[in-house]
């Protein structure tokens, strides 16, 4: 008896391997779950560039951007110039089915998109907001912080949809239309402290760890070439859980691991709620964005902060 078989015309293969140390999952558990949601998973993929994040028998997990050159020549690609490592990189484009299901038997686990549509660097299709808790054991308070981002964005006139991470925290994504990514990126920090100043003392937009004590993250920094893990993705953690959308109404009665490549797709049924959920794309208000372009950058802020901290410890 074979563990192999053929969908759409990929090979998949080693399908009873387990999937990684501690997953509690084999290969097939992955593969058939993307299969289950690929009418969810593709359409947030499309058109994007992709990073994955792998895991091989006996490694630790990695993070792969450029496509690696036995890929089939019907996996569409992008080449974008990465400024950070001064070189061009290869992007997957995950279109389809196919695309997806040889990404699975590569044993990519995690799919993270970027945050806009090849082609079109400079347009953001989202806002995002990540709701960071400083323990997995701290998730209600990620809650609180979430709600606090949702008033804050019904304050500025906007609204969003909510997903667990797949880790211990929370993505708030805002809908655009028409942004460039100064703009998104200011509106983002603009947002971010708004929210902490709701509550600064259950929320923190502090990019220092150290800095945080026992305040739940409001991370926002994912804009520009970020690249956010998508909703319906696996996580490479044990157990497998996925990155699930949820209704505002229902954040109270859920944890992040009650969705896993093992039990989401069942919960889904016929429903996606993503796209069920997610807002019509919005503008941005100026007086928000204004407001933002004045707020520092969190990690250029937290580069010159470090460097003083270290020239004071050795002074």
């Amino acid at each position: 008896m074979t563990s192999d078989e053929v969908r759409d015309g990929v090979t998949l293969t080693n399908l009873d391997r387990p999937l990684f140390d501690g997953a509690g999952a084999a290969k097939r558990d992955l593969v058939d779950y993307l299969d289950a949601v690929r009418d969810r998973i593709v359409p947030v993929l499309r058109d994007r560039p992709l990073s994955v994040v792998r895991v091989r028998e006996g490694q630790a997990p990695f993070m792969q951007k450029n496509v690696p050159s036995y890929a089939p020549d019907w996996v569409r690609t992008v080449t974008v110039w990465a400024e950070s490592s001064q070189r061009r990189v290869s992007y997957a484009l995950c279109d389809d089915r196919r695309t997806l299901l040889w990404l699975a038997n590569q044993r990519a686990v995690e799919y993270h998109p970027a945050l806009v549509h090849a082609g079109h660097w400079d347009r953001p299709t989202h806002l995002v907001l990540d709701i960071d808790p400083p323990s997995a054991e701290a998730f209600p308070r990620a809650v609180g912080a979430a709600r606090l981002v949702a008033r804050a964005l019904a304050d500025a006139g906007l609204s969003g949809a909510v997903k667990t991470s797949g880790a211990k925290g929370l993505h708030v994504f805002v809908p655009l239309e028409g942004e460039t990514t100064e703009d998104v990126a200011a509106a983002t920090r603009a947002l971010g402290v708004r929210a902490e100043r709701l509550d600064p003392a259950l929320a923190t937009t502090a990019f220092i760890r150290e800095d945080r004590g026992d305040r739940v993250f409001v991370d926002s920094t994912r804009s520009g070439g970020a690249t956010v893990v998508a909703a319906y993705s696996p996580r490479v953690r044990p157990g497998v859980p996925v990155s699930f959308p949820v209704a505002w109404d229902d954040l109270d009665r859920i944890t992040p691991g009650d969705f896993t490549v093992r039990t989401a797709a069942r919960l889904l049924r016929d429903a996606d709620p993503w796209a069920d959920l997610m807002p019509e794309p919005q503008r941005l208000p100026r007086d928000l964005v204004e407001e933002g372009h004045t707020i520092p950058v969190a990690r250029v802020q937290a580069m010159h902060e470090g460097k003083r901290r270290a020239r004071a410890r050795r002074g």
